[in-house]
């Protein structure tokens, strides 16, 4: 399933590309648009419902793509899936390493798990799932935002929408919360991944605001981090 808006029209070329590489049958999924957004999908997001509260108030795109994802988890529950690939549409896909890390992880995931394909790792690794060659499937300390590339599981799919009726945060920052929708979340590395939106006309996410706005965001989002890092480390100590 690949995540498509579809007034991004310089995307379409980079989004068959895709297609064209990727050894499964895909499809484009259209992507709520943060500007044309329902009474319903502008509704499910409530400030404050988690803890740690989330610092920052979401704009309309954030909720829009949020709201995308859970249509694609949605569509996995709906076909009778076992599990499906989502991929954002601003990646190229290496040729010579990710049809082996789609493969390792195809081949190791069980029912409940979320495996991501990160552009960059930052995490520190503490479990080996399975590997091959240099790529691995590993479990780790924390994760990583981003959302760029994933397999996600029915039964991850089913529990991430049972958990997210109503979200305060952007999709990767909840993906964060294990202890909140109880999901093993792997990941793929090297993933054969990358970014390249700067490429096709800067992202799709806005980011507006004045120096005030820029200053009290690079003094919470620290603090933030550190609040998660931290229920991480709890969670995964009481998971041993």
């Amino acid at each position: 399933m690949i995540i498509h808006l579809e007034r991004a029209h310089a995307r379409l070329p980079q989004v068959q590309a895709t297609i064209d590489m990727l050894p499964l049958r895909s499809h484009i999924v259209a992507a709520v648009d943060g500007q044309q957004m329902s009474d319903q999908h502008s509704q499910a997001y409530m400030r404050k419902t988690l803890r740690p509260h989330y610092p920052f108030e979401l704009r309309p795109s954030e909720v829009a793509t949020f709201h995308s994802h859970r249509a694609c988890w949605q569509r996995i529950i709906d076909e009778g899936l076992d599990a499906a690939l989502i991929l954002e549409d601003d990646l190229q896909l290496d040729p010579e390493v990710f049809p082996t890390a789609l493969d390792l992880a195809v081949s190791n995931a069980r029912q409940g798990d979320f495996v991501r394909f990160p552009i960059k790792l930052r995490e520190e690794p503490l479990r080996d799932i399975a590997s091959t060659g240099s790529i691995h499937l590993r479990s780790y300390d924390r994760i990583a935002l981003g959302m760029v590339a994933q397999l996600v599981t029915r039964d991850a799919a089913s529990a991430l929408l049972a958990a997210s009726v109503k979200f305060d945060r952007p999709v990767d920052n909840f993906l964060q919360m294990q202890w909140v929708h109880n999901v093993r979340v792997l990941t793929v590395w090297p993933s054969g991944v990358r970014e390249i939106s700067s490429e096709l006309g800067g992202s799709l996410i806005s980011r507006k605001g004045g120096f005030v706005e820029k200053m009290r965001r690079e003094i919470l989002r620290p603090l933030y981090r550190r609040k998660i890092r931290a229920l991480a480390r709890r969670n995964l100590n009481a998971s041993e």
